[in-house]
């Protein structure tokens, strides 16, 4: 059990430091396109905590969330994307 616990903490911290450097992304990106990439990439690394969480936890019912966070962010993605390219 320990080699679990001590697994799910390096995985949290490396989602940590990879979730850190994509605010940075958002924040400091140059153009739109390079911020709608970097909330996309963080909603993915949110998916992937609730996963974790889940595993960690024992509660199944976060993969469900995730399964479903996942699929909205996708359609999220599309309809912004549309909106940059000026399709809307």
């Amino acid at each position: 059990m320990s080699c679990i616990v001590d697994l799910c903490i390096v995985f949290i911290t490396l989602i940590s430091v990879a979730a850190s450097l994509t605010i940075v992304r958002l924040v400091k990106g140059p153009t739109a396109p390079d911020r709608a990439v970097a909330m996309d990439i963080l909603t993915n690394i949110t998916i992937v905590l609730l996963v974790i969480i889940g595993f960690y936890f024992k509660r199944f019912i976060y993969l469900d969330v995730a399964l479903v966070y996942g699929i909205l962010a996708f359609v999220g993605v599309i309809a912004l994307a549309r909106y940059l390219e000026g399709g809307l």
